[in-house]
Order: C-alpha cells, then structure tokens, then sequence
C-alpha cells in the first residue's frame, strides 16, 4: 500500500471514529505539540495550555480516588476483622476460657503479638486464683491503669491509646516486653463501684500502633469487652 492510500484509509478512521484519537492522551499531547511548533516560538496556545492544566488536575483526582477506593477497603477489612474477633471473644461460656480465648485465637485475629487485660486491685497477684487465669491477667495497684494510658502526656485522658510502648511496659508484658515495641490501649469501665480496667494489645511491629491512626474500631471492641467483663464480675 502507498503512503498515499495509507494517509487517505487513515483519515477516513479517523472521521469515522474521532474517539479513537482524542482518548489516547499521548496522542493528543503529541498533536497539540507539534501544533505549537507550527504556529512558533512567538505564539502562546492558551487551549494547549489549559489541558496542561486539566491533565493535571485529572492525575490529582485519580490519585484522589484511588486513595479513597484504598481507604473504604481498608477500612472495610478492618471492620470485618473486628466483627470476627468479637464474635469469637463471645464464645466461652468460663471465665478462664474467656481468658485464655483473648491470647489465643482472638489475637490471632487481630494479628496482635500480645493480649493483657490489666485490672487495678487490692488482692495479690500471688493469689492462687489469679495464678489461674494465666499471663492474660494483669493486676495492678489503684492508680496505674491512668498514669501508664497518661505516660509523658498531660492533659485529658483518652478512652484509647496507641503509641510505642513505654521503659515501663514490663509491669504489662513481663519477658515480652524486650519485643513488644507498639501498643494500643483501651480503658475499660467495669461498672459503678469498681476499679477501672485496661485491655492492651501489643505488637511486634513499631508502626502496627500508631497516634495518627483512628481508634473507632477499637473503641468498639473495648465496648463490647467491657460489657462482657462487667456480665462476669457480676
């Protein structure tokens, strides 16, 4: 086929389908460049210029809209993940097993390295029946659960925490506490009359619990979790 014939069945696609060229951006970048060439360095192609701009806020909305789409989705999963973990904490019908379910597949779950539930008693942690209850259980002195959720802030306390764990952290995590780098923190109200509790957990990561992060879900887990505690205290 000659370049002439080549020329004319080309411009013959291109008035029957003009899509074709103005949905190729390369393209259209490459016409409007060499329009500019023609018309000389003298002249300003205002129209060249203002899709300059449109391209350019076209990208700015894409990443825009990308950003959002990975936003939902994370935050979809994270509220699925959430739904199961509480569902899963509901199922011991003991207390020990409500317990040990905590470290065990509930953390599993959350993809947490470390599970505590921190309760401010006057009893001694030696006593045989909080032996009992395993690692899980933290007892502490009145007091502790709010200078420890504080740390070297001021100010209002928080409902919940996240931050990288603190020198003081072994009084929570024991041996863990030389691996244990971030942590959330969640205060629990067990009901009128009785000491405050914490639910803590802690990760391997540094960056797993961050301040910047939203703390909805977790908000909503230690909900639920304070009122199954308060069904067993009672």
């Amino acid at each position: 086929m000659s370049d002439t014939a080549f020329a004319a069945e080309l411009r013959e696609k291109i008035i029957s389908d003009p899509d074709m060229i103005l949905e190729d951006r390369d393209l259209m970048r490459a016409l409007i460049a060499a329009n500019e060439r023609a018309m000389g360095a003298n002249i300003v192609d205002l129209r060249g210029v203002a899709m300059e701009r449109l391209e350019r806020r076209l990208d700015r909305l894409e990443d825009t809209h990308r950003s959002v789409i990975a936003a939902a989705y994370e935050n979809l999963a994270g509220t699925n993940q959430i739904h199961r973990a509480v569902l899963r904490m509901l199922d011991p019908v003991d207390f020990e097993g409500f317990l040990a379910n905590l470290s065990g597949e509930v953390a599993e779950i959350l993809r947490v390295d470390c599970v505590r539930l921190v309760l401010e008693t006057l009893h001694n942690e030696e006593d045989p029946a909080l032996r009992r209850l395993g690692d899980v259980l933290c007892v502490a002195e009145p007091g502790f659960i709010h200078e420890y959720m504080r740390g070297a802030r001021g100010g209002q306390q928080r409902a919940v925490v996240l931050r990288q764990t603190l020198p003081q952290s072994e009084a929570i995590y024991g041996e863990a506490a030389s691996w244990i780098r971030s942590e959330a923190l969640m205060r629990l109200d067990l009901g009128e009359g009785r000491l405050p509790g914490m639910l803590v957990m802690g990760a391997e990561d540094p960056h797993q619990f961050k301040p910047s992060q939203g703390t909805d879900l977790l908000g909503f887990f230690a909900s639920v979790f304070e009122r199954a505690m308060r069904r067993w205290l009672a």
